[in-house]
């Protein structure tokens, strides 16, 4: 029985420093057959030419250069190009582990279709890994070891970008790289959510994340947190919120305001709520903040809370469990 090809995607812009090890990682792959779609997003250094000498020796290797500017156009045209029965995506200043690839195709082999396999991660860096990289990387090998990963994926992306591989049909229904919606990534993982695909537990570190400070997640404009916001909140009113139920925010911080303001600007009712003495009875934007006790006085609430503060959220979790109320159903925790 044939070997089932596996597309790779992977978009590059000025990462002619990064990308050597990158191709080489996805070459030394301990299951071969594959094809790499690597596109260039109009890089001004010498990636193009690293990346064409490569494809002159390996014919897995296919370069384009992105007929529009960006990520998703990006993303797109490799797609667009590419014919596996399985598709992933590799970032190119990454490092694969040598039987990534291998082990999530046995995965997705064992699991079936309407599944995603997923892998641990590891940050990596020249000059070390701050504090909160290191609390994230914790935080999302947690989840991918029990295959829990949509259980807080309204506090950060719960699928690591360039760590997944999945069915090309099941890709194709939850509609691909199709929307223009950034962060890309984020937006994919909440239509795998959307669409009920599994994530498959691992407890394998597949993929090395190099973090350096001029890395596109740092520094452009699409992975701004108020876009975050904007794409979370789209998708809980769309997957997740009960009209007939109370809407309630909790938090009058930057992110609570942020959240109050677009609930207001869709016209969507909500009770705003906090435990800060100095903001409970005021008004922001016409709306009066409620002391956290005046839950128990709403029928069934349900809960944005916006509280970043990891005590804080302990307690209002410790809280929300004496009431009785259950996670990604009563409350949800947007950071």
């Amino acid at each position: 029985m044939p070997k089932p090809l596996i597309s790779i995607f992977t978009p590059f812009k000025n990462t002619a420093a990064f990308l050597p090890d990158c191709i080489n990682s996805i070459i030394n792959q301990s299951y071969t057959h594959w094809e790499l779609l690597i596109i260039d997003d109009h890089s001004t250094d010498n990636s193009f030419e690293i990346v064409n000498a490569f494809s002159q020796q390996d014919p897995r290797i296919k370069l384009f250069t992105n007929s529009g500017s960006g990520i998703i156009d990006a993303l797109q045209l490799a797609f667009k190009e590419s014919k596996g029965t399985y598709v992933t995506r590799m970032d190119s200043d990454d490092i694969m582990h040598i039987d990534r690839l291998q082990l999530m195709l046995n995965s997705l082999l064992d699991y079936g279709k309407k599944h995603v396999a997923v892998g641990k991660v590891k940050y990596f860096s020249d000059v070390g890994i701050s504090d909160g990289y290191a609390r994230y990387e914790t935080w999302l090998n947690n989840l991918t070891e029990t295959g829990s990963n949509y259980s807080e994926i309204y506090k950060e992306c719960v699928i690591p970008s360039p760590c997944w591989l999945i069915h090309r049909e099941d890709f194709i229904a939850c509609d691909a790289f199709n929307p223009n919606r950034y962060p890309e990534d984020y937006d994919l993982t909440f239509r795998f959510y959307k669409h009920n695909y599994k994530c498959i537990p691992c407890d394998t570190v597949l993929h090395h994340w190099r973090d350096y400070s001029y890395r596109s997640s740092r520094t452009h404009e699409h992975y701004a947190e108020n876009t975050f916001l904007e794409l979370k909140l789209h998708y809980f009113l769309e997957l997740d919120y009960n009209s007939n139920r109370t809407l309630t925010v909790w938090g009058a911080g930057a992110k609570g305001k942020s959240i109050a303001k677009q609930l207001k600007a869709k016209q969507i009712p909500f009770v705003w709520i906090c435990d800060n003495p100095k903001k409970i009875g005021k008004s922001i934007y016409s709306i009066k903040l409620h002391n956290f006790v005046h839950l128990k006085q709403l029928h069934q609430p349900q809960s944005i809370v916006t509280v970043a503060n990891e005590q804080a959220q302990q307690e209002i979790t410790s809280y929300f469990k004496q009431q009785q109320m259950k996670p990604m159903i009563d409350y949800f925790f947007f950071c």
